[in-house]
């Protein structure tokens, strides 16, 4: 008998929401990095996109828009599980677990439209819908007697044994094991493998680089989607969002002139999808040889605008900017993964028991560019799927991990200062919204020297240390990749 049937590590929406779909008697532990509320899903803005509305709207919509801004390079099967059953998992949300979702005077679901979308079919809360769906699933979460939870722990180690694994943990500066018999990875993106994102603090890649260490398939991480509205902070790496929904509801982007330009890129304009506005802007740049973009939603009125986004008003005046009278200062940064840990329609990985959900796995549902708001409906639907495999596994095998557990790291260095600083410099000027290859060829060499090092040198196992390794094998997956489907010369 292991300590726990299920271990999950994340706290995100795919990680709550997966302890939640375990029958009662199922024991699940849930690991958090930090707090239980630092993860991307707390920080989505726009909402999630779901076909609710059968009147208006339709699957085959959805699954077209998806299709279209993927390049057509989705997986179908995993686009239709996606859409066919994800407003469903959505629906629930409101029924069972209490969130809020907004509502018209009629009292039926408000929806809003973003890029990419032929149809409103974006649920919301206000603009802080990651926040709400985290919290209301967090509180059904931890009123469950069988799922229990620990903050501030690393995951910094997953050891397969028959009918498991020993997931060595990091807490406090303490090392531990605990046994498990499946494990689900729900650690988000990579966004601090670049230097500015809109990513929180954990999203450092520990989970793919786990699963990568264990030999699971690592795929299409080179698919990085760069938002092109971050608010443009003067300070800081952490650049917050200005939702997609923002410009869904109007607002239009501005040169450093104060002219409009994207419909003389794309007709478009400002709904084009992500990677679209992203490159245009990049183009403009070129062409007027400045940084400065700014979006502006003054026309919409002070009444709606602080009615329709409440947090983006508040974060924006932090930073002396009055969106009701002030144009926002914006321009591209790192905001999502469209590549992972490969997974199956369960959320199965190519390791035994292991199994991976939201934005560290590759479903493959996002193809070449993730549409607006399907990230958290991907977060629910496969997470559900996982839940269903593990539990169908569960009826059928015996488990328990009957292995002596490993021995306890024993590193005596202390890691220098600089590496992830050397990392993010490679990213940024390597693969960012217009490629140079050479700065790949560069970076791969570079970024390999360090994780050969790491990975060599007898150092102490400290946060700061998986962290490093996390993105610095990372960089070095993601960049190899590029080079291997560019026929670069490594």
């Amino acid at each position: 008998m292991n300590e726990y049937d299920v271990l999950i590590a994340g706290s995100g929406v795919a990680g709550l929401y997966a302890a939640l779909n375990f029958a009662p008697e199922v024991r699940v532990l849930v690991l958090s990095k930090r707090e239980l509320t630092l993860c991307n899903s707390f920080l989505a803005q726009g909402g999630i996109a779901a076909v609710v509305d059968k009147t208006n709207d339709d699957y085959r919509l959805h699954i077209a828009d998806t299709l279209i801004a993927g390049g057509y390079k989705n997986d179908l099967r995993s686009l239709e599980i996606l859409v066919n059953e994800g407003p469903e998992d959505v629906l629930r949300l409101g029924k069972e677990m209490g969130v809020n979702f907004d509502r018209d005077e009629a009292q039926h679901i408000s929806m809003t439209l973003e890029g990419g979308h032929s149809r409103r079919r974006i649920l919301h809360h206000k603009d802080s819908t990651g926040r709400e769906i985290t919290q209301k699933l967090l509180s059904a979460a931890q009123s469950k007697p069988n799922i229990d939870f620990l903050e501030n722990t690393y995951l910094a180690s997953l050891t397969p044994a028959d009918g498991g694994f020993w997931a060595g943990l990091l807490m406090n500066g303490e090392h531990r094991y605990l046994s498990c018999s499946y494990c689900i990875l729900c650690t988000g993106g990579i966004g601090r493998v670049y230097p500015y994102t809109t990513n929180s603090a954990i999203a450092t890649g520990d989970g793919i680089t786990l699963a990568y260490e264990l030999g699971a398939r690592i795929k299409n991480l080179h698919l990085v989607q760069f938002h092109p509205t971050a608010f443009a902070a003067k300070h800081g790496r952490e650049r917050f969002l200005i939702s997609e929904a923002v410009r869904g509801e109007g607002a239009v982007l501005l040169n450093c002139k104060g002219e409009r330009f994207m419909q003389g890129y794309d007709e478009r304009g400002e709904l084009a999808p992500r990677d679209v506005v992203s490159r245009c802007i990049i183009k403009e740049s070129i062409r007027t040889g400045s940084e400065d973009f700014y979006l502006d939603i003054t026309h919409r009125g002070e009444e709606f605008i602080r009615q329709r986004f409440p947090m983006i008003y508040e974060r924006c005046l932090e930073e002396g900017v009055d969106i009701t009278r002030d144009r926002i200062p914006v321009f591209p940064c790192q905001h999502y993964l469209m590549g992972g840990i490969d997974v199956n329609v369960y959320g199965d990985t190519t390791v035994d028991r292991l199994y991976a959900a939201g934005e560290c796995s590759h479903t493959g549902v996002h193809g070449l560019n993730r549409l607006a708001s399907n990230s958290l409906l991907e977060a629910l639907v496969f997470a559900r799927r996982c839940t269903y495999d593990i539990s169908r596994r569960m009826r059928h095998e015996d488990s328990g991990v009957t292995a002596t557990q490993p021995p306890a790291p024993s590193g005596k260095r202390v890691l220098a200062q600089g590496h992830r600083t050397a990392i993010r410099r490679i990213m940024q000027r390597a693969w960012f919204v217009t490629p140079d290859y050479q700065a790949v060829q560069e970076g791969l060499a570079e970024a390999t020297a360090i994780i050969e090092k790491l990975k060599g040198d007898d150092y102490t196992l400290t946060p700061d240390y998986i962290e490093a390794k996390s993105i610095a094998t990372v960089c070095t997956l993601l960049l190899n990749e590029v080079v291997e489907k560019n026929n670069l010369s490594k």
